[in-house]
């Protein structure tokens, strides 16, 4: 679900509780929708996360570390310019809707006091965060710019006035009258009956979840708008709205077969009621961060690696193309042996056949059996030269079926080349790793290389390490240039390597300087059939052999190798809570 204005409450409490008053000390922008204020509170940096992104805008506290841009982008720049030093001095809320307001008061270029106002809309595709200075509305600059051309209501662009999305005609849910309030369910609900909707229909800033919450607590289900006592319904929704502004939150979050569904500050009963399992937290911002991060994060990672799987797939489809006519070619040469036959029996009974015969009945002295064979001619053809033409034939198919079987083998080597780049794809952890296969891609020749600006502080990324329940190290390679390093490169011929049978996937290397304990075993494979093509799957062989086993042939792509005298395992795949760094 999206963050709806009353979870939004909870976490203005929280900001208000941990950084009111407290100094801007750094200002960052990892994403182009995203930014991070860090404030020093009691000597510890606080982060606060601010996301503008069209899937899951939010306004967080959060532990986690992103990459920065090399060169920061200009939101980023105007917000150093007038927010570095700055002090929070109000949070507040549009009512009860999805847009907050942060307040900072710092100094000019004058030496003069001034208040900035940071204004984040939580509102899905249109969400957007916008630097204004409060004593003339003006905007200093957004994180999206706003054209006429793109909406007719307001501009949002560096210089204009800011102004705020078109105010809603639902209640302000922490403050409504009776009147108001029964007015607005006849007027939405005058031809058509009461649904789970109604308390998002006609309150700002309740969600879906909510709504249907509140609806199951006043059991209105299958009620009429003619017979429902509207009187009744008003009271028990203002104890409700009250409970919440006395800041009673239950922030829970709701999973169903092992997957979290939804989230919210205040208790769905409903849910639970329907077998759902809960999670309680102590922190909105900490249920938030469970909640979006891995979300965003896939997202993100997949929009940034989107061309990547595209050229993998359009190679695969190219592969499986190809694949599907050398097949059918081999198909075709199954009758040579046969042609080789007919040129074989003619030439044998050369001088019993004439020129101008149409066919031959001729004896098969290479089956047991001792059959006559039915052989066509070509009239217009000497004897000598329908055998001939048969050779020919036979021939001709020979080098094709040759040619295939070897293009096949080429192709099904590229083939699991590329399944094996696509499953680094899918499993890469961050924006280096995706880096890195592009960089793996270009030197293989499936993306033209091109000599782009480096950053300096960015390095390779590196094999995952882990250290194993008994104490042993186990190294886990990324994309198919770390495998190459850790299986030709770092291992040591007596090093356990493992790898998923038949599967794309990474190396992994155990470490061993002797007898390596079974659950170390257990351990590696698991982290095998985890990062590999079957992550999601169950029972998932995975071989292994002593590194000295496993060779590259010459020429052979990135990350392929082949081994013997191996042994298998099988796994479920799941992420192990082991040691690493």
């Amino acid at each position: 679900m999206a963050l709806d204005g009353i979870y939004l409450s909870s976490l203005i409490k929280e900001i208000k509780d941990e950084i009111l008053n407290c100094r801007v000390d750094k200002i960052t922008q990892p994403e182009k929708d995203e930014i991070i204020l860090s404030f020093k509170v009691n000597r510890k940096s606080k982060k606060l996360l601010i996301s503008a992104s069209s899937n899951y805008a939010r306004v967080n506290f959060t532990k986690e570390s992103k990459e920065n841009p090399m060169q920061p982008p200009m939101f980023c720049m105007v917000l150093r310019k007038y927010l570095n030093t700055a002090t929070l001095v109000n949070v507040s809320q549009i009512e009860s809707d999805r847009v907050l307001i942060l307040d900072f008061e710092s100094t000019d270029d004058l030496g003069f006091d001034s208040v900035y106002r940071l204004i984040i809309e939580i509102m899905g595709r249109h969400s957007n965060i916008s630097l204004v200075r409060k004593r003339d509305n003006q905007i200093m600059d957004c994180i999206k710019h706003l054209s006429s051309d793109m909406n007719s209501y307001r501009v949002l662009y560096p210089g204009m006035e800011y102004i705020y999305p078109p105010k809603s005609d639902k209640l302000n849910g922490f403050s409504f009258n009776k009147e108001g309030f029964i007015e607005i369910v006849n007027k939405k609900y005058a031809e058509k009956p009461i649904d789970n909707k109604l308390f998002s229909t006609i309150i700002a800033g309740v969600s879906n979840p909510l709504s249907n919450e509140i609806y199951y607590r006043a059991n209105l289900d299958n009620i009429d708008i003619s017979t429902v006592n509207l009187n009744q319904v008003f009271n028990f929704t203002n104890i409700f709205f009250n409970s919440i502004k006395e800041n009673n939150y239950s922030l829970l979050a709701y999973s169903k077969d092992g997957a979290l569904k939804d989230f919210h500050c205040i208790k769905l009963t409903n849910l639970l009621d329907k077998g759902y399992t809960s999670k309680e937290f102590t922190s909105p911002s900490e249920l938030i961060e469970e909640y979006y991060y891995e979300k965003d994060k896939f997202d993100r990672l997949n929009a940034r690696s989107a061309d990547l799987q595209k050229i993998v797939t359009n190679n695969l489809d190219r592969i499986a193309k190809k694949l599907n006519i050398l097949k059918l070619t081999l198909k075709e040469c199954e009758e040579m042996q046969l042609l080789n036959l007919y040129g074989e029996l003619i030439t044998s009974n050369i001088y019993s056949i004439k020129k101008g015969d149409s066919s031959a009945r001729l004896l098969n002295y290479y089956s047991e059996n001792e059959e006559y064979l039915e052989i066509p001619l070509n009239e217009n053809k000497s004897p000598s030269e329908n055998a001939q033409g048969y050779f020919k034939k036979y021939n001709k198919l020979k080098k094709s079926e040759e040619n295939a079987k070897i293009q096949i083998k080429l192709a099904e080597e590229e083939e699991q080349y590329l399944q094996s780049v696509l499953s680094n794809i899918l499993n890469a952890d961050n924006y280096t790793e995706i880096q890195d296969i592009r960089n793996e891609l270009m030197e293989t020749g499936y993306i033209a290389y091109k000599k782009a600006s480096k950053d300096k502080r960015s390095k390779p990324s590196k094999p995952l390490h882990f250290i194993s329940s008994d104490g042993i190290e186990i190294y886990v390679g990324k994309n198919n240039i770390q495998n190459d390093y850790l299986t030709l490169k770092f291992a040591d011929k007596n090093d356990i390597w493992f790898h998923t049978k038949n599967i794309p996937g990474s190396h992994v290397i155990i470490k061993s300087k002797g007898p390596v304990p079974e659950t170390t075993l257990l351990e590696a494979a698991t982290l095998a059939a985890f990062y590999s093509k079957a992550k999601n799957s169950s029972n998932v062989p995975v071989d292994y052999t002593e590194v000295k086993n496993v060779r590259k042939m010459s020429g052979a792509k990135p990350g392929m190798v082949i081994y013997y005298t191996n042994k298998t395992i099988y796994v479920t795949p799941r992420e192990l809570n082991l040691n690493s760094n």
